[in-house]
């Protein structure tokens, strides 16, 4: 297994609420762990929201005796999302802060994806395939018919979030299990990649990379070429 991961504040943001955490290693019971946050919140909430969140999700999988890895990232996750929520309570700074998440565990040829809010996870061989489904409005609309996928990218709510870490509910992340086959490649990434660039882009950028070092760094450059409006976080994993 080959991963690589980076994050970039962007070209308009001041600040990366960004954070991703990547393992090729084991992680408490799991055989490796790939994460991408992105937080929500004011300048500082939003850095705190997603770095505080995946360091409480790390501590409850180094700690765990579970063996499943969906029952880990569930109860990782719903934890996570509790003590998001319970350090906003503390401080009127953090008020309202959340994160989205979307995490990843590979075990021989079965890979284990849980996700809350828009950060994606992608299969991509010959063609590239989103796994993970967006907690948005915009994702809602387009699910219920009112709103075509294509119009989709520049809707002017695109950026509401319907579910995510943090919140006074509890959220409950969705989960994916799905079978790789020699040569695939995963994508993790936050909105700051997936608003900028094409799907078929992305798709063509990492089929044709030398490496996924190279991979990544073509991401990050290209939506950053394309405006950068967002912190960008790309993880690339190869078997």
């Amino acid at each position: 297994m080959i991963s690589v991961g980076r994050t970039d504040k962007g070209r308009k943001r001041s600040n990366n609420q960004d954070c991703i955490f990547v393992s090729d290693s084991p992680v408490g019971p799991l055989p490796n762990l790939y994460i991408v946050a992105d937080g929500m919140g004011g300048h500082a909430a939003g850095d705190f929201a997603s770095r505080y969140a995946i360091s409480v999700v790390l501590d409850f999988i180094k700690k765990s005796t579970i063996s499943n890895p969906i029952s880990l990232l569930k109860r990782a996750m719903i934890l996570a999302s509790n003590e998001v929520f319970k350090e906003a309570e503390k401080d009127k700074d953090k008020m309202g802060m959340g994160t989205t998440m979307v995490a990843c565990v590979i075990d021989g040829d079965e890979a284990y994806i849980a996700n809350i809010g828009d950060s994606r996870l992608y299969l991509i061989n010959d063609e590239i395939r989103q796994i993970t489904l967006d907690h948005s409005l915009v994702e809602e609309l387009i699910r219920t018919g009112q709103l075509d996928r294509n119009k989709g990218r520049n809707h002017p709510e695109k950026n509401i979030i319907t579910r995510a870490m943090g919140s006074r509910e509890e959220a409950m992340p969705d989960f994916f299990e799905i079978t790789l086959s020699p040569g695939d490649r995963i994508l993790m990434c936050s909105d700051g990649l997936s608003n900028m660039v094409e799907n078929d882009e992305i798709r063509d950028i990492i089929t044709e990379a030398r490496s996924p070092e190279i991979a990544v760094e073509m991401l990050i450059d290209k939506a950053n070429y394309y405006g950068g409006n967002d912190n960008i976080s790309v993880v690339v994993i190869c078997r």
